[in-house]
């Protein structure tokens, strides 16, 4: 990458960061907002930044629940038995 281009994806990451994106206030309790500061100040980052993290990982989590939820009620979905599970994978 040239040194140009780097500046450009430096340039158009903090566009994205700074003008494609939503603000959201939320209420916090003092001791999560505190063990969010602490966080924020060990890691170096914005709480901003900490928050989205969070909440990235929450929205992942939840979107793999659904998934196993729909598979869990899917009546057409096989059931393998542990011991079927390690045959198939060679142990």
């Amino acid at each position: 990458m040239t040194f140009e281009e780097l500046l450009f994806t430096m340039y158009y990451n903090n566009f994205k960061r700074c003008f494609m994106s939503t603000a959201i206030s939320v209420r916090l309790s003092k001791e999560l907002a505190d063990k969010l500061d602490s966080i924020a100040k060990e890691t170096e980052r914005p709480r901003s930044y900490i928050i989205q993290k969070a909440l990235e990982s929450y929205i992942d989590d939840y979107a793999d629940l659904q998934i196993a939820l729909d598979r869990l009620h899917n009546k057409t979905d096989p059931i393998v038995s542990g011991k079927e599970l390690r045959k198939s994978l060679g142990f």
